[in-house]
């Protein structure tokens, strides 16, 4: 059904952390470890989650808990503060609409999503899908946690709730309201902490690809009807964030490993072609590719949550 109107204001919800801790899941399979690979230091930042890919060499990370996004040079390994963000957002996944210039960024905690104008920065729009989640709330409320662009608008998951929030982008890159979709199926699970996850679509967008942290599994998600669909024999427990080309899917986890597979022509299936792992990983959340390489965020939840470490970097790896 339709969501409230966009807002235009610079709002400016209260901080929210959340007083949790993240249970890490113990693979089986000892996949083979990789060396140390060049990584991209995100200067002074407090934390770290999400990522995406701008034109040519151009990335973008955000600080989780401090809402600020960077803007990054894959080639020169690279990265500097873009936005300073209003207090009280947060930056979880995002992504880049290159035909509009504007950067999707999911707010977390908050309930929120933000819409930036990537030229010079300022807020486009600002998107309240949930009411933000009570600081002291554990498990939380709502957790606005990753984002997809189809050809028509920008797709948001919530780890809380088995729904979907969509955004319409209009011809000239006029972010429209919002509307929530319900999922039917198994996809619309909610009895972990963390449930849906990241979010891909397929290359015309008639389908999307959600992961689910608590079950460890990808799913099919119909946009216009909510319906979901598991995607067979594939097991990638604390899945974080995902990134499809084609056929193929790199799944994210908590864990320390990226999982690379492919799945079958109607997807319903999938199979493991390979598990990258990498001495630098620590606490990887999502990925973004180029060339031949994947660019993964090290979240490094592992030092507490909110994270306590002294630097945040991508880390960068062979596909």
């Amino acid at each position: 059904m339709p969501g409230s109107a966009r807002q235009r204001t610079t709002h400016r919800p209260r901080s929210l952390l959340l007083a949790a801790t993240v249970g890490l899941v113990v693979t089986t399979a000892p996949p083979a470890q990789a060396g140390a690979s060049d990584v991209i230091v995100l200067p002074d930042a407090g934390s770290a989650e999400g990522i995406a890919r701008g034109g040519d060499d151009t990335f973008y990370a955000g600080d989780l808990f401090a809402g600020d996004i960077f803007r990054g040079d894959l080639e020169d390994r690279t990265a500097e503060l873009f936005i300073d963000a209003p207090a009280g957002r947060q930056a979880v996944g995002m992504t880049v609409d290159r035909r509009h210039d504007l950067l999707f960024v999911a707010g977390g905690f908050t309930g929120q999503a933000y819409v930036y104008d990537l030229d010079s920065g300022a807020t486009v729009a600002t998107y309240q899908f949930s009411p933000p989640s009570p600081a002291d709330a554990t498990p939380p409320t709502t957790v606005i946690n990753d984002v997809t662009l189809t050809e028509d608008g920008a797709w948001f998951t919530d780890s809380r709730r088995g729904v979907l929030f969509f955004v319409p982008v209009d011809h000239s890159g006029e972010p429209g309201d919002f509307r929530t979709l319900t999922l039917e199926g198994p996809a619309a699970d909610t009895s972990g902490v963390f449930n849906l996850n990241g979010i891909a679509t397929t290359r015309h967008g008639s389908t999307l690809i959600v992961a689910h942290s608590t079950l460890g599994k990808l799913f099919t998600v119909d946009p216009t009807t909510g319906e979901s669909a598991e995607i067979a024999d594939v097991s990638v427990p604390a899945v974080d964030g995902i990134v499809v080309r084609g056929r193929h899917v790199w799944a994210v986890q908590n864990t320390n490993q990226v999982t690379e597979l492919r799945l079958s022509e109607d997807r319903t299936t999938g199979s493991v072609v390979d598990v990258i792992t990498d001495d630098a990983f620590q606490t990887p959340s999502t990925a973004i590719r180029f060339d031949d390489h994947l660019a993964v965020v090290n979240a490094k939840f592992d030092t507490g949550f909110p994270p306590t470490a002294d630097q945040y970097e991508v880390v960068i790896v062979d596909d």
